[in-house]
């Protein structure tokens, strides 16, 4: 996703004539592109990304069993 904001930024710099990336070829933009596109063909080939999710919903639902547990053991502290 970083490749992408930096493949944007520098297509918005040419296209205003931007200094230094006005000065630049075209071709090196292009090739920002594409890089992003083989990160995103590698990632999804190698399951990464499926990984990077399935790490984010353990962490939600991580916390969120936590904040249960918590809760409970103030419910039971109370009743004592």
């Amino acid at each position: 996703m970083y490749l992408l904001a930096v493949a944007v930024i520098m297509t918005i710099l040419k296209w205003q004539n931007i200094n230094p990336v006005a000065e630049w070829s075209w071709w090196v933009i292009i090739g920002v592109y594409a890089a992003t596109a083989v990160w995103w063909t590698v990632a999804d080939s190698t399951g990464f990304t499926k990984r990077k999710a399935i790490e984010r919903e353990d962490k939600v639902k991580n916390a969120r069993t936590e904040r249960h547990r918590d809760a409970l053991r103030g419910a039971n502290s109370k009743r004592k």
